[in-house]
Protein backbone atom coordinates (compact mmCIF):
# COMPACT_ATOMS: atom_id res chain seq x y z
CA UNK A 1 0.00 0.00 0.00
CA UNK A 2 1.07 3.60 -1.02
CA UNK A 3 0.21 6.55 0.56
CA UNK A 4 0.54 9.84 -0.90
CA UNK A 5 0.84 13.52 1.02
CA UNK A 6 2.36 17.07 1.49
CA UNK A 7 3.79 17.87 4.96
CA UNK A 8 3.96 21.54 5.77
CA UNK A 9 6.14 23.30 8.82
CA UNK A 10 8.97 23.83 10.31
CA UNK A 11 11.53 21.48 8.95
CA UNK A 12 13.17 20.00 11.91
CA UNK A 13 9.47 19.23 13.11
CA UNK A 14 8.55 17.71 10.00
CA UNK A 15 12.19 15.21 9.70
CA UNK A 16 10.89 14.13 13.12
CA UNK A 17 7.34 13.45 12.11
CA UNK A 18 8.77 11.41 8.65
CA UNK A 19 11.53 10.19 10.75
CA UNK A 20 8.93 8.61 13.32
CA UNK A 21 6.91 7.08 10.40
CA UNK A 22 10.36 5.41 9.27
CA UNK A 23 10.69 3.84 12.54
CA UNK A 24 7.08 2.29 12.46
CA UNK A 25 7.03 -1.37 12.30
CA UNK A 26 4.15 -3.46 10.38
CA UNK A 27 2.93 -6.53 10.55
CA UNK A 28 3.62 -8.28 6.98
CA UNK A 29 0.90 -11.28 6.07
CA UNK A 30 2.61 -13.87 4.03
CA UNK A 31 0.04 -16.68 3.02
CA UNK A 32 0.89 -20.37 1.76
CA UNK A 33 -2.08 -22.00 0.72
CA UNK A 34 -3.99 -22.28 4.44
CA UNK A 35 -1.29 -21.22 6.38
CA UNK A 36 -0.35 -18.12 7.13
CA UNK A 37 2.85 -16.22 9.28
CA UNK A 38 3.50 -12.62 9.88
CA UNK A 39 6.82 -10.91 9.98
CA UNK A 40 7.78 -8.03 10.71
CA UNK A 41 8.16 -4.63 7.70
CA UNK A 42 9.75 -1.11 8.54
CA UNK A 43 7.95 1.74 6.76
CA UNK A 44 9.09 3.47 4.04
CA UNK A 45 9.19 6.97 2.84
CA UNK A 46 9.72 8.12 -1.00
CA UNK A 47 10.04 11.74 -2.08
CA UNK A 48 8.14 12.36 -5.39
CA UNK A 49 7.96 15.29 -7.67
CA UNK A 50 6.32 18.79 -6.21
CA UNK A 51 7.18 18.36 -2.24
CA UNK A 52 4.65 14.96 -2.17
CA UNK A 53 5.94 12.22 -0.28
CA UNK A 54 4.70 8.30 -0.46
CA UNK A 55 4.52 6.16 2.61
CA UNK A 56 4.80 2.34 1.79
CA UNK A 57 3.25 0.05 4.82
CA UNK A 58 1.92 -3.41 4.58
CA UNK A 59 -2.13 -2.92 3.21
CA UNK A 60 -3.25 -4.04 6.78
CA UNK A 61 -2.32 -1.00 8.36
CA UNK A 62 -4.16 1.08 6.13
CA UNK A 63 -6.82 2.37 8.45
CA UNK A 64 -4.31 3.47 11.64
CA UNK A 65 -1.44 4.97 8.83
CA UNK A 66 -4.21 6.93 7.53
CA UNK A 67 -5.48 7.92 10.79
CA UNK A 68 -1.93 9.03 12.10
CA UNK A 69 -1.92 10.59 9.17
CA UNK A 70 -4.89 12.76 10.15
CA UNK A 71 -6.66 12.09 7.16
CA UNK A 72 -10.63 12.04 7.64
CA UNK A 73 -12.10 12.86 4.79
CA UNK A 74 -10.96 14.28 1.19
CA UNK A 75 -13.23 17.56 1.31
CA UNK A 76 -12.78 20.84 3.07
CA UNK A 77 -9.29 21.22 2.86
CA UNK A 78 -7.88 24.63 2.84
CA UNK A 79 -4.29 24.36 1.34
CA UNK A 80 -5.69 23.07 -2.40
CA UNK A 81 -8.22 23.52 -4.21
CA UNK A 82 -10.13 19.70 -4.99
CA UNK A 83 -9.09 20.69 -9.15
CA UNK A 84 -4.85 20.81 -7.75
CA UNK A 85 -5.46 17.98 -5.45
CA UNK A 86 -7.04 16.01 -8.39
CA UNK A 87 -4.50 16.86 -10.81
CA UNK A 88 -1.51 15.85 -8.51
CA UNK A 89 -3.35 12.35 -7.54
CA UNK A 90 -3.33 11.68 -11.42
CA UNK A 91 0.36 13.03 -11.97
CA UNK A 92 1.78 10.37 -9.42
CA UNK A 93 -0.91 7.45 -10.32
CA UNK A 94 -2.44 7.19 -7.64
CA UNK A 95 -6.55 6.77 -6.27
CA UNK A 96 -8.79 8.91 -4.23
CA UNK A 97 -8.76 7.68 -0.98
CA UNK A 98 -12.11 5.36 0.21
CA UNK A 99 -13.45 5.12 3.72
CA UNK A 100 -11.40 4.74 6.63
CA UNK A 101 -11.83 3.51 10.13
CA UNK A 102 -10.70 6.23 12.25
CA UNK A 103 -10.69 4.19 15.67
CA UNK A 104 -6.87 3.81 16.37
CA UNK A 105 -3.63 5.42 15.33
CA UNK A 106 -0.15 5.72 16.03
CA UNK A 107 1.40 8.03 18.19
CA UNK A 108 3.08 9.90 15.49
CA UNK A 109 4.48 13.45 16.79
CA UNK A 110 2.26 15.33 14.72
CA UNK A 111 2.20 18.73 16.57
CA UNK A 112 3.28 22.06 14.54
CA UNK A 113 3.41 19.75 11.07
CA UNK A 114 0.29 19.69 8.84
CA UNK A 115 -0.45 16.94 6.13
CA UNK A 116 -2.18 17.27 3.24
CA UNK A 117 -3.36 13.81 2.23
CA UNK A 118 -3.74 13.22 -1.44
CA UNK A 119 -4.35 9.53 -2.54
CA UNK A 120 -3.53 5.99 -2.38
CA UNK A 121 -2.30 2.92 -4.60
CA UNK A 122 -2.66 -0.47 -3.85
CA UNK A 123 0.06 -3.01 -4.67
CA UNK A 124 -0.44 -6.94 -6.68
CA UNK A 125 -0.10 -10.19 -5.13
CA UNK A 126 3.52 -11.41 -5.13
CA UNK A 127 4.88 -15.17 -4.60
CA UNK A 128 8.47 -15.88 -3.71
CA UNK A 129 10.17 -17.68 -6.49
CA UNK A 130 13.03 -19.01 -4.27
CA UNK A 131 14.70 -18.59 -0.84
CA UNK A 132 13.54 -19.13 2.57
CA UNK A 133 9.97 -18.00 1.56
CA UNK A 134 9.49 -20.13 -1.38
CA UNK A 135 6.05 -20.22 -2.44
CA UNK A 136 4.92 -17.72 0.08
CA UNK A 137 2.57 -15.47 -1.38
CA UNK A 138 2.14 -11.85 -0.09
CA UNK A 139 1.45 -7.71 -0.70
CA UNK A 140 4.07 -6.67 -4.10
CA UNK A 141 5.68 -4.16 -2.06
Amino acid sequence: MHVSFIPYGHRRWVEWFLRDMEAQKFPFIMKKGKKTKSVFLQGAIRILPFGVYEYVFPKESRDLALTSLGFVTDKGNHYLGSAKRALLRKMIKHKKIGKVDNSKKYPWITDHVSILVLGEKADGEFTEKDGVNKGWTHEGI
